[in-house]
């Protein structure tokens, strides 16, 4: 019999995570709630949101089985990932991945990642009968640029794909109700309510790519398109854009049934000197969208496993990408090209 693959939650406040003979206990007040077999399952990830404990020896087991740590704030963001020391034990991927800067795969990856980008945002056109790239003039674009370096192919693919992408988000808040309808894309520090919910659901795509990059031993920090920069995750940031168009297909559909009321102003530093109020999503609503994404990443998508079965979950799908970018990089696989499903079909229980 197969072992059932599950993830433990720490949701809310007042719970404890620990360890019983040979299982993983969930306790509320010294009382045990919750059960995980460590032999009889896959724990997967274990997720702590802020305000719960874990005991040190539940860390430790999750170090030796290379099970992944995710830490949260209260309001669902995620703030830290821990991993087994192991992990970084991988050295003939990063040096692939180094060398790729110089030897020309750099530069083709850069070049895939921004064109499927493209791609996904004209799957969410199409679905919503908007007006469509014009994919065949950007693929010819994409594949003429003979840039001397990545440092310049970034450069022409950023202001291509910018283009794009303003046009597109033009077009996809006209879908949004009236109420809370905004024109323009803001990223970090936005003050509107609708950019601030992209920007958190954006969030939890981050932390998902992330744990994918580590799992396929790639170093998170070394990116194609985005820039290197310090404290900056330039390739996650980089994967990140094979898959907004899934997060924007669902940030459609939740911001359709959202008003003014289910918006707070939350002061908010900015800068070091700078504190301003910003609207955001209520308690109620960011839990809402933070669990309906958790399940989203759960649905089964028309992209094949590399093994076995004809679907996958979007989370399978995201860990797979990374381990076949991985491979490309290694020289196990002659090309790299970023395998995108079709939008898939969600169900909203606002």
């Amino acid at each position: 019999m197969k072992a059932k693959t599950v993830k433990i939650a720490l949701k809310g406040s007042g719970l404890y995570l620990g360890m019983e003979k040979g299982c993983f206990v969930i306790k509320r007040k010294k009382r045990v709630i919750e059960r995980y077999p460590m032999f009889e399952n896959i724990i997967d990830e274990i997720h702590v949101v802020s305000g719960n404990m874990v005991s040190t020896g539940v860390l430790a087991s999750c170090g030796f089985w290379g099970i992944t740590v995710l830490v949260k704030t209260r309001r669902g963001k995620p703030v830290a990932v821990l991993r087994s020391m192991d992990d970084y034990s991988h050295v003939k991927t990063r040096i692939a991945q180094y060398e790729s800067l110089k030897n020309g795969k750099g530069v083709e990856i850069a070049k895939a990642v921004a064109y499927a980008k493209l791609e996904g945002q004209d799957k969410v056109l199409e679905h919503y009968n908007l007006e469509r790239h014009k994919m065949d003039k950007i693929k010819a674009k994409i594949e003429s640029l003979q840039p001397k370096s990545l440092k310049e192919a970034r450069k022409k693919l950023v202001y291509l794909e910018a283009r794009a992408t303003q046009r597109y988000f033009r077009q996809i808040f006209t879908l949004l109700p009236k109420e809370i309808r905004i024109f323009k894309r803001k990223t970090y520090g936005a003050y509107d309510g609708v950019n601030n919910t992209f920007n958190l659901a954006y969030t939890i795509l981050q932390y998902r790519v992330f744990i994918a990059i580590l799992k396929a031993h790639l170093e998170p920090f070394l990116g194609y398109i985005h820039s290197l920069q310090f404290g900056k995750p330039s390739l996650v940031c980089d994967f990140m854009e094979l898959y907004r168009y899934l997060i924007d297909h669902y940030v459609i559909g939740f911001c359709k049934n959202l008003t003014r009321k289910d918006f707070i102003l939350k002061k908010d530093w900015l800068s070091h000197d700078r504190l301003a109020k910003r609207q955001v999503l209520s308690k109620t609503k960011t839990d809402q969208l933070v669990e309906g994404l958790e399940k989203y990443f759960e649905v089964k998508v028309d992209i094949p496993r590399v093994k076995h079965g004809f679907k996958q979950a979007i989370e399978s799908l995201i860990n797979e990408e990374a381990l076949l970018l991985a491979k490309y990089l290694r020289g196990e696989r002659k090309t790299w090209r970023p395998r995108l499903p079709n939008l898939p079909s969600i169900e909203m229980n606002i």
